[in-house]
């Protein structure tokens, strides 16, 4: 089968001059393992089954004794398929062994849907960030969540409502979700961390929220970060962090990047890879 999402390899960006410092430095190495480290897909269902093709795909192509595939949180909201996103990576969990292990990390937008499965307060600001769109999936209509976000008793009429409905190992699996995850030189967190603590002393209100303190250092934090949370246009690719999210629900992109040993390569899934996707998967149907 062609590969319509080939890998493209993904420079370390050193023009900015506030670099110098890391010139002299050997660059991060993933160690006798391939990792492949994917931005936010925020209940776009497609384009995950796309992802986990094409990196399917990749492996072959390049074959490797062990892969290590990270989700950077942020699975859910906005999108229309959080449920099944849920399941999708869920069962690709539960099924990882020696040779393909499985991680997934909390995003903010998970932790709010942990949160209202004990709290119904947080339902008008979450359902205003996507939580209308998660509850929609867990077959909620968009009139009830509406009333909902608009009346305390309503609210948590839902939340036991959607405690009875969505499956204990959704329940089991968003409350289980790490904040972080190391491997060789790279550290994994949905945001980002905060350049006054090391890694080890690290909060979970920097892990999944921080923004401009950590975006805007250009520090050695230990290990170089890969996170998500705040959208570009681009994966950036820096000495000290890659950010893997480009915006999938604005944008209709969804990224990967590959490491392994101290090369970067990243894997995209834009509108034309997912129609290519999408036409592969009808001529596997039809023979």
């Amino acid at each position: 089968m062609t590969n319509p999402f080939m890998r493209q390899p993904l420079p370390i960006d050193m023009s900015n001059g506030s670099w110098n410092h890391f010139r002299d430095t050997p660059p991060a190495a993933a160690n006798d393992v391939r990792i492949y480290a994917i931005g936010d897909i925020h209940g776009h269902l497609d384009h995950l089954l796309a992802m986990q093709a094409a990196i399917d795909a990749d492996r072959a192509l390049h074959p490797i004794g062990r892969a290590i595939i990270v989700y950077l949180g942020d699975l859910i909201d906005r999108g229309p398929h959080s449920r099944s996103v849920i399941e999708r990576v869920a069962a690709e969990q539960a099924a990882s062994d020696e040779k393909t292990g499985i991680v997934c990390l909390s995003g903010n937008h998970d932790a709010w849907l942990n949160e209202f499965l004990t709290d119904a307060a947080i339902l008008p600001l979450w359902g205003r960030k996507g939580g209308l769109e998660t509850l929609v999936s867990y077959g909620f209509s968009p009139e009830e969540v509406l009333r909902a976000m608009a009346n305390s008793a309503t609210a948590e009429v839902m939340r036991l409502a959607l405690i009875a409905r969505m499956p204990q190992h959704h329940k089991d699996f968003i409350s289980r979700l790490p904040l972080s995850y190391q491997l060789d030189g790279y550290f994994f967190a949905h945001a980002g961390v905060n350049p006054d603590r090391s890694l080890t002393e690290q909060r979970k209100e920097d892990l999944t929220w921080i923004r401009d303190r950590f975006l805007t250092s250009a520090m050695d934090f230990g290990k170089v970060v890969v996170h998500g949370h705040t959208s570009g246009a681009a994966v950036e690719s820096l000495p000290n962090r890659i950010n893997v999210d480009t915006g999938i629900y604005a944008t209709g992109v969804l990224s990967c990047v590959v490491l392994e040993g101290v090369a970067r390569h990243l894997i995209t899934i834009d509108r034309n890879a997912l129609r290519a996707f999408s036409e592969q998967q009808m001529e596997s149907q039809h023979g």
